[in-house]
């Protein structure tokens, strides 16, 4: 057995994104680690959602620590860095942010984690970093080089199929939404006009979590500040949610194949 370790921005993207692949590890009787960039400190959120005396990245800790409790993960690690925010926003030029860290600095960082660990497995995002968030970029740029630095030989980006994600604009259940016509036109817009993820003929890797997929909804509702009920994520019927978080996408670095019929097993190699 050997050690995975799940790169992610920000609290909430690690149970969206690679949920069912990091319980698919615990089962397969891996250590799963998931570390992540900043505390999502800049993330929007109802103040009634944020205690007293607490802030918003204290709360997305606490979710975020819940979350693998749900997924049984064996450790959680923040690199410590602050919310850069979405792109374009003002908080992306903050010195103290993920967005403006040296590459190799937070790369050193990550990969003493890698070799505390041993790690055998190391997922980031893709080069987009699957919609153009600076942190998700970073993620992606300081992951490859901390793994170049600590010798990690299996490296998998984190993606999204981009063919699917469009096709989601014309799926019947935005129809059974609990939302306004507007809300509903500017949700389907969000899917069919940006090139989200990875196109198909890319892919190398398709994990399958609908094993899990109880348990992802759950670690997804753990993140109560950002997905909460009314949250069109939780919104969808069992059957759409399935769809839309059933499969979780992967590009393995230096794939000799890519496209279908794609491979299921992350852990494969390890």
């Amino acid at each position: 057995m050997s050690t995975a370790v799940f790169v992610h921005a920000h609290p909430d993207d690690e149970a969206i994104a690679t949920a069912g692949a990091m319980m698919q590890g615990v089962e397969l009787g891996h250590r799963v680690v998931v570390v992540c960039a900043t505390d999502g400190a800049v993330g929007e959120a109802n103040e009634s959602k944020i205690p007293d005396g607490l802030t918003l990245g204290d709360v997305r800790t606490a979710e975020m620590h819940a979350a693998a409790e749900i997924m049984g993960l064996d450790r959680v690690v923040f690199l410590g860095y602050r919310d850069s925010g979405m792109n374009g926003e003002p908080t992306n030029d903050d010195p103290e942010c993920f967005w403006q860290a040296d590459v190799e600095e937070a790369a050193k960082r990550l990969a003493a984690i890698l070799r505390d660990e041993s790690a055998g497995l190391l997922t980031i995002y893709d080069e987009i970093g699957g919609y153009h968030h600076p942190d998700h970029i970073q993620v992606h740029r300081v992951g490859l080089r901390a793994a170049e630095l600590a010798g990690t030989r299996i490296v998998f980006e984190s993606t999204m199929n981009r063919e699917q994600m469009q096709s989601f604009a014309d799926d019947p259940a935005f129809g059974d939404l609990d939302m306004s016509e507007e809300d509903r036109e500017a949700a389907r817009d969000e899917f069919r006009d940006q090139e989200l993820g990875t196109p198909a003929a890319k892919i190398s890797h398709a994990v399958d979590a609908t094993p899990w997929i109880s348990r992802k909804r759950a670690a997804m509702a753990a993140h109560h500040s950002q997905i909460d009920e009314d949250t069109f994520f939780l919104m969808l019927p069992d059957e759409a949610f399935a769809t839309a978080f059933g499969t979780e996408w992967f590009v393995r670095r230096g794939a000799t194949r890519t496209g279908e019929p794609y491979e299921t097993d992350i852990y494969a190699d390890l």
